[in-house]
């Protein structure tokens, strides 16, 4: 009987500390990724939850496709303080097209990145990823083209929005990053 009741108590604590957690989990980080050119997934909330993102929806065909060099240079300054950048590779505007394989190879071979790279999704429209849903409702704003940054604080808000033109180095967006640490 002391077993089974502890085996109970046991279950109800693991699953009341589960909901707590998936409850406390901010929409933007609700649900699954499948990584780049792979089949694993990675559930958003564990990977990032309480850290500051940078969003970024990309193609490796674009006239912007060297700012993947930027990117990873502002994920290396800042990665130790709790932030990262996180890649969405979108053919939305045709200029992410051909396998995943082959954006992969630009995004970590030609360009050496290291932060996260999601699978190849749609960012708006009827099929479009929810996590991009979530940045369209929080702040009214949806990528105009590739290279669009959003950048997310640590409850999961977006905090600000940088059109494709604002190169990762610049000062404004390092600021405001750096206002988020």
């Amino acid at each position: 009987m002391k077993y089974s009741l502890l085996c109970f108590t046991i279950l109800i604590t693991s699953l009341t500390s589960t909901f707590a957690f998936s409850a406390s989990c901010p929409e933007i980080l609700n649900g699954k990724q499948r990584l780049l050119n792979s089949n694993e997934e990675i559930e958003l909330c564990e990977e990032f939850q309480g850290k500051i993102l940078l969003i970024v929806n990309t193609a490796s065909q674009c006239g912007f496709t060297p700012q993947f060099e930027q990117l990873e240079q502002l994920h290396q300054t800042y990665k130790n303080k709790g932030f990262t950048v996180v890649g969405f590779p979108s053919n939305d505007f045709r200029q992410d097209r051909g396998s995943e394989k082959q954006s992969a190879k630009i995004c970590y071979l030609d360009y050496g990145v290291t932060f996260p790279m999601m699978a190849r999704t749609s960012i708006s429209g009827p099929n479009a990823n929810p996590v991009f849903l979530e940045i369209q409702q929080q702040a009214g704003v949806k990528p105009k083209w590739n290279f669009y940054k959003f950048l997310v604080n640590k409850e999961g808000k977006v905090v600000a929005t940088f059109p494709s033109s604002t190169a990762p180095n610049s000062s404004t967006l390092k600021n405001a990053i750096e206002q988020q640490l």
